[in-house]
């Protein structure tokens, strides 16, 4: 059984993730960070991305992050073409991934971009984690080295929160880790009840 994990930058979906990680017999696979190892290991996307955007894409065969995320964040088209090499891959890998625990009671798969890269499509549940907007961009700013700018060129490139929430099964609000914690309990029984029935 697939279930999507998704919400938007600064909503703390890894936070969550690695909760559900700690329970008996599931799996966790977080596309960003599998998406970033492919990008700097896969010959095939490497040759695709210096081609489109040029020599500067790697810096001592490593992924120069900010020299994409400059050109991406600021031209959807430019995100498009970058979503449309790296996606594929990462969706082999993953179904990869699920062959080599077909076993578990479920597979958690974190995507910040599930319904945009349509991968909700191979999930059979979906959560969203949510968090009101002020709060998100609070959190990026104490994460990472950014500007407030940067932060909503990224949200801009997300689907509008109201419109994930609506597609999805299970909604956890992510204010308070105890409480957090709680609906992750609760979600993880009912699904490790509902994976029986498939």
């Amino acid at each position: 059984m697939i279930v999507g994990l998704t919400g938007g930058i600064g909503s703390g979906k890894t936070t969550v993730a690695k909760m559900f990680a700690k329970k008996q017999d599931v799996v966790i696979y977080i596309a960003d960070l599998e998406a970033k190892k492919l990008m700097n290991s896969s010959e095939k996307i490497k040759t695709k991305l210096i081609f489109e955007f040029g020599a500067e894409t790697y810096k001592n065969n490593q992924l120069n992050k900010s020299f994409i995320a400059n050109i991406v964040f600021k031209d959807k088209s430019k995100l498009a073409i970058l979503n449309s090499i790296v996606h594929p891959e990462v969706r082999n890998h993953f179904q990869t991934f699920i062959e080599e625990h077909k076993e578990k009671t479920y597979i958690i798969y974190e995507n910040a971009i599930l319904f945009e890269s349509k991968a909700d499509t191979q999930c059979d549940f979906i959560i969203s984690v949510f968090v009101p907007l002020d709060i998100r961009i609070e959190r990026v700013l104490e994460r990472d080295v950014t500007t407030k700018p940067q932060i909503l060129e990224r949200i801009n490139n997300q689907w509008k929160e109201d419109k994930k929430l609506l597609q999805s099964n299970y909604i956890i609000e992510n204010l308070s880790l105890k409480i957090t914690e709680n609906q992750v309990n609760i979600i993880h029984n009912i699904l490790t009840e509902k994976s029986k029935l498939i």
